[in-house]
């Protein structure tokens, strides 16, 4: 298969040791022609330490919003249901507008997208807390949780998008695969991290504190380290196959070919697992008078999650990631199976832990992919495509969980996690079946440099 050359577009070649900076050329002298060769830097090297510290600290007020919505609005208003729908509401406004905004990054940077979205985000997070508190209708209350989820930084699909674009411009050819896989593996651990820890954090502030704490915090974070991650010298770059005036070579068509849009609703069914999981573990804790000890079962489940992804960096490349999906979204539904027969929390914690072992590689696995098939001209809208289908995923997992086990109770409710793992498995076959027809007929074909 030809490939364009590495900082080329539509056909005319740039220097290697250009990089495009905000729609103009500039020359960056640090970027030898080694760079290019097989002992070129390393990723770790080419962003350096203060922005993997910078970018694993700024995706941590997005894993406290939800829960902090959830808990100041149930503080609030003494209404649960109200909290529920409060936290949908940032999910949903997270979704309709996540695109949207890695578009605009693709087009006219991260700098300016998300120097704005710090302000905004931190403004929808401290209007949220004073309408929750005063005396405005509900209608409002959920409008402006709605506005916390379509103004949130994209951190983490930002980072993804970043980290891709060096790789593929700045890392040797035979180093590319490799090293994507490394750092989907890296990023799918700080997000189980962080989404550990945050809802742990929002507790022991929203307990020791007060409700409200917990988004003054996350608001206090945004601007801090979303800011520095907005003006990190990484956020100024765009990649090298978009025009002068930053527009991309590549056709909006190619976001929806079939090997993407797989990914797509793969990763929807991923969140919808995570929103059935933690709203039917809560109610089958509850029913057993512990419902304070599901965030700790459900944290057990993160922790095998996060290191399973750090751990598929060592998977052999002849492992395929076609391959990959089907066995860990297996051994997600067979953990899942286990759910049917629980009846205490030993034995929920030893399914718990067994699905972790199979959703963090599936996570790592489907990001891959989304680099693999989505144009590199628009690596952030692909990335943000992906986080977008995980949070709708995960709100409609809850809510329809929700309302099952209010109705029905716990152990029915717990059936919908497995119907869930199975639909990853479901959508995992569907990406074999045309990763197949790939290398029989014309089909979209991977990037060579991004897959193994």
């Amino acid at each position: 298969m030809h490939l364009p050359a590495v900082g080329s577009s539509g056909g005319q070649r740039r220097h290697p040791n250009r990089v495009r900076v905000r729609g103009r050329s500039a020359t960056r002298t640090a970027m030898t022609s080694h760079t290019f060769s097989g002992s070129g830097p390393s990723l770790f090297r080419l962003a350096g330490l203060p922005y993997f510290v910078i970018a694993f600290v700024a995706r941590l007020p997005f894993a406290m919003m939800v829960v902090g919505v959830l808990t100041v609005a149930v503080a609030a208003r003494g209404s649960l249901s109200l909290g529920g729908l409060t936290s949908a509401a940032v999910g949903i406004g997270t979704a309709c507008f996540g695109p949207l905004l890695g578009a605009a990054a693709d087009r006219y940077g991260q700098r300016v997208v998300l120097g704005v979205l710090a302000v905004a985000n931190t403004a929808a997070l401290i209007g949220f807390a004073l309408v929750v508190y005063s005396a405005a209708a509900e209608p409002l209350v959920l409008l402006s949780a709605f506005a916390i989820g379509a103004t949130a930084p994209q951190v983490s699909p930002m980072s993804r998008s970043r980290l891709v674009t060096i790789i593929a411009e700045r890392i040797p050819a035979e180093r590319r695969a490799r090293t994507v896989s490394s750092t989907m593996s890296y990023e799918s651990a700080a997000d189980e991290t962080v989404f550990v820890f945050g809802p742990f954090l929002v507790g022991v502030l929203a307990t020791a504190i007060a409700p409200w704490m917990p988004l003054v915090i996350a608001a206090a974070l945004i601007l801090v380290f979303v800011g520095a991650f907005a003006l990190h010298p990484s956020a100024a770059h765009v990649s090298a196959r978009r025009g002068a005036d930053g527009r991309a070579a590549s056709n909006v068509a190619e976001l929806f070919r079939p090997r993407l849009l797989i990914v797509v609703a793969g990763m929807f069914g991923v969140g919808l697992f995570f929103g059935t999981m933690l709203t039917a573990l809560t109610a089958f804790m509850t029913e057993h008078g512990r419902a304070e000890e599901a965030g700790l079962l459900y944290g057990a489940m993160g922790v095998g999650s996060a290191l399973l992804a750090l751990a598929v960096a060592f998977l052999p490349a002849r492992f395929t990631l076609p391959a990959r999906w089907l066995v860990f979204a297996g051994v997600l539904f067979g953990g899942s199976l286990l759910l049917l027969s629980v009846h205490d929390a030993m034995a929920m914690l030893v399914a718990l832990t067994l699905m972790g072992f199979g959703i963090g590689p599936t996570l790592v696995t489907q990001f891959s992919l989304g680099a693999a098939f989505g144009p590199l001209d628009r690596t952030a809208t692909v990335m943000t495509m992906l986080g977008s289908a995980l949070i709708v995923g995960q709100a409609v997992g809850a809510v329809a969980t929700g309302q099952l086990a209010q109705v029905a109770g716990a152990q029915p409710a717990l059936v919908l996690p497995v119907l869930a793992a199975g639909f990853v498995l479901l959508a995992g076959a569907g990406n074999a079946v045309l990763a197949l027809a790939g290398r029989r007929g014309p089909a979209q074909e991977p990037r060579a440099d991004v897959v193994r």
